[in-house]
């Protein structure tokens, strides 16, 4: 029944990312909900639940130092490896700096999987709350994977294949969740080390591409549409989201 709901996971989020291609003649619309969606999965998903697993040992502002560490060795990473290189008006953007951004979004799709599969050591009740938790923004995971490819100039065999990983990573976490087990402690610290990586990717990577050459109105509007979904989300689910 585990492998059914991981699968169930791994197909939400390729139908996420299926939608982003199929509409990727309005990618900047794309771009902004997806920047929104990243940033409210930051906020009101990754750094309470971090909190939360976290405060027994650490103190909340520790924890906080730990998103801000995130934050600041994505930054790193993306001046010193991912730099985009500019000579008057031409601008190369490396296409893997698109797929590091989507290895991010696969890795945290891997602690969902993980979730599942440690929920249900618990009891099944929990098991079937996180599973509910996972599903319900395992769609705009797709999106987001699709969308930073797409945006790098990628190309659509390339999003399909990250789309694949991203897509298959619940699975393999659910599987791995039987190999060993996580202190609530650590996982709150890598939560919130994620929650400072969607954030840049969120606010520094795909809300600016967003609003590059197009009007700001409606992807000002996708954007505070995002968050307020992810918000919805979250809300109906909360206590037990990963």
């Amino acid at each position: 029944m585990i492998i059914l709901f991981a699968a169930a996971a791994a197909a939400a989020t390729f139908l996420g990312g299926l939608f982003a291609l199929r509409f990727r003649d309005k990618l900047h619309l794309v771009l902004g909900f997806s920047a929104g969606a990243v940033i409210g999965v930051a906020f009101f998903d990754l750094l309470p639940e971090a909190l939360k697993l976290a405060e027994e040992r650490y103190g909340h502002s520790d924890i906080i130092s730990f998103a801000a560490l995130g934050f600041l060795v994505y930054l790193l990473l993306d001046r010193l490896f991912f730099l985009r290189y500019c000579n008057g008006e031409n601008c190369g953007n490396p296409k893997h700096r698109g797929g590091f951004g989507a290895g991010t979004l696969s890795v945290h799709s891997f602690l969902d999987g993980m979730a599942i599969g440690l929920a249900y050591q618990v009891s099944l009740a929990v098991g079937l709350a996180v599973t509910l938790a996972v599903l319900a923004h395992k769609f705009s995971d797709g999106i987001n994977t699709v969308s930073l490819v797409l945006k790098d100039n990628g190309t659509r065999e390339q999003a399909l294949n990250w789309l694949l990983v991203g897509s298959s990573a619940p699975v393999l976490g659910v599987l791995s969740s039987s190999l060993f087990i996580l202190s609530g402690q650590t996982l709150g610290l890598i939560l919130a080390i994620f929650c400072g990586f969607f954030l840049y990717i969120g606010a520094s990577d795909l809300l600016p591409e967003s609003h590059h050459a197009h009007p700001a109105r409606w992807t000002t509007i996708a954007t505070v549409l995002g968050i307020a979904v992810m918000y919805m989300i979250i809300k109906l689910t909360e206590g037990y989201i990963l």
